[in-house]
């Protein structure tokens, strides 16, 4: 120690007379210590700010780091994200503030499954790549599905997916990011944020707007008080960079990149099957996936015999799978973590589009497919073509009703063939609980009726009372024959024209050349002359064409016949 102490008096004590290096000397070696502690710090920084040392120095990471050298953002640092961009000394102060997560992985006292909390908010790590009031164009989406089958049958899904969003300044914010545009509260009763019973929402104009969970119970008195998150990116794409996919997902993309071949009796369903073993059991799904060679020589032994390669790259496969999402030293596969983009898998979407979600005035969440997305079409290999329906102009009212998609089965009718393709209406849709068999029509379409949707809050017996009402107003009281109205063609007919008819008899279509969205369209008649002859409503073809088994009967409500009876029979007032 004396030694020591003797030598850096030496060093920065120079003796009297030294030469000019000499004296320079101690100040040299002090640059070179900063520099290489300088150098050598930023290094460290950098390294520990790398994707590598966040992924592999911590041993509980490899479920995350795998699905993130796998998903769109591979390039994207995870400090980016999880501690965000900012300045040095704010990120140290963060980082410095993890060191908890250190204490605990070396002293080994974190509990399993590991969830993350305290993330940062999405403006200040999604929105500094993603400007979220730039409109997103619609897009068409592809999912390539395969029944467990011995053909391992081909299904395709398309959809147009609404992403929208924009600016309202700029006449937009609408579609999916419309959440992001406008101001949407919510409170979660559980960590995850999977069960969420009350929803606020705030328009452009100020206006609030709240909706409760029917079945939670919760009254305005309850939520007083309580704190509500404010719906960001993160609330939907929460597992954006860390998403396991299910075994049924991710055999299907197996599949449809080639990597498992379908001229493999039944090895989607083998495969899934012994992927969702690993929830109880992980060696038993193992084992499963090592016995498929065995299952094909017992089974199908001309498939075993001219098939080897493509099922030991099957069975290759199937590992890599389930290496991905199976941890059991970390007690976490691909539904450990809820994944809310989509409302398949998870609750996703239905924890606040569930159909059950309403205001105190009986209006719910408005709920309906062709919000976010076109209805989706299912073909098989047979199909060539196929034909995605896109809605454009007026929506009748009933499908602007917030409770339209749980009650449309029970609303189904004649008119619907003026704009859909025609179905069998002979089937009692009210003892199937008004959905329809899945038969690959429009009303029974596939995708729609084919899948349990478990999530959606359609059977709530809480709900079925109110929906009850709802189907009775809507197949009975007409929203135009307002009451202390006139009912003249200004103060009535011009609104249920509009609502009922106009769509197809106007601009730009003049369907049958007939314009009913003008007075004047409405006398001139069409191409099938006059659709109207004053003060005899029974020789009137308006009301004949409502009245017979035709096509256009049903179109109007009951009441709203009889009112344009009585409105022809008074010689169509104009005002």
């Amino acid at each position: 120690m004396r030694t020591i102490r003797k030598w850096i008096r030496l060093l920065f004590v120079p003796a009297a007379g030294a030469s000019r290096w000499r004296i320079l000397l101690p100040y040299i070696v002090l640059g070179m210590i900063t520099i290489l502690g300088l150098t050598g710090g930023s290094r460290a920084w950098i390294y520990t700010n790398s994707t590598e040392f966040c992924g592999t120095a911590c041993h509980t990471m490899p479920p995350e780091y795998s699905a993130y050298l796998r998903s769109p953002h591979a390039r994207v640092q995870c400090v980016e994200c999880h501690i965000g961009r900012d300045v040095f000394t704010t990120q140290f102060t963060r980082k410095a503030g993890d060191l908890r997560h250190v204490m605990t992985t070396m002293t080994q006292s974190y509990e399993f499954p590991i969830y993350a909390h305290e993330m940062r908010p999405a403006r200040d790590s999604c929105e500094r790549c993603h400007f979220p009031e730039k409109f997103s164009d619609d897009s068409l989406r592809e999912m390539v599905n395969f029944e467990e089958n011995e053909n391992n049958t081909e299904t395709r899904i398309y959809l147009i997916l609404k992403t929208g969003g924009g600016s309202q300044r700029e006449g937009l914010g609408r579609g999916i990011h419309w959440h992001i545009e406008n101001e949407v509260y919510y409170y979660a009763t559980d960590v995850l944020q999977q069960n969420i019973p009350f929803v606020r929402g705030i328009d452009a104009r100020g206006n609030l707007t709240e909706y409760y969970d029917i079945e939670s119970g919760l009254t305005p008195a309850d939520v007083t008080g309580l704190y509500l998150q404010r719906m960001d990116c993160i609330t939907c794409h929460n597992r954006i960079t860390h998403s396991i996919p299910g075994p049924e997902e991710a055999v299907d993309l197996a599949m449809a990149k080639g990597l498992i071949s379908e001229d493999l009796p039944y090895i989607r369903a083998k495969g899934v099957a012994a992927l969702k073993a690993a929830q109880a059991n992980p060696a038993a799904a193992v084992e499963q996936i090592k016995q498929l060679p065995e299952y094909y020589a017992e089974n199908h032994p001309t498939v075993s015999a001219g098939s080897k390669p493509l099922i030991d790259i099957a069975v290759e496969t199937l590992f890599e799978i389930y290496n991905q999402s199976v941890y059991p030293e970390l007690e976490l596969d691909w539904s450990t973590h809820p994944d809310n983009l989509g409302h398949v898998e998870d609750p996703g979407c239905f924890r606040c589009h569930d159909g059950k979600h309403l205001t105190t005035g009986g209006e719910a969440i408005r709920l309906e497919c062709n919000l976010c997305h076109s209805i989706p079409i299912q073909v098989d290999s047979d199909q060539l073509v196929t034909k995605i329906e896109l809605a454009r102009g007026p929506e009748p009212p009933s499908h602007t009703h917030s409770n339209w998609i749980a009650l449309h089965g029970l609303a189904i009718d004649t008119s619907c063939a003026a704009c859909h393709e025609p179905t069998d209406l002979s089937t009692d849709l009210t003892a199937l609980e008004g959905k329809p068999p899945s038969d690959g029509s429009f009303c029974g379409n596939s995708a729609c009726h084919g899948p349990d949707w478990v999530y959606a809050g359609f059977d709530s017996a809480s709900l079925k009372p109110h929906l009850e009402r709802q189907l009775s107003i809507l197949l009975n009281s007409s929203p135009y024959l307002l009451e202390g109205v006139s009912r003249t063609y200004e103060g009535t007919f011009r609104a249920l024209l509009d609502g009922r008819c106009s769509g197809c008899h106007g601009a730009p279509d003049y369907k049958a050349g007939l314009d009913l969205s003008t007075y004047e369209g409405l006398l001139a008649g069409g191409k099938n002359g006059p659709v109207v002859d004053m003060g005899n409503p029974d020789g009137s073809l308006l009301i004949q064409r409502q009245s017979e088994a035709a096509a256009h009967a049903g179109q109007v409500l009951a009441e709203e016949l009889e009112a344009l009876r009585n409105w022809v029979e008074a010689g169509l007032p104009q005002e």
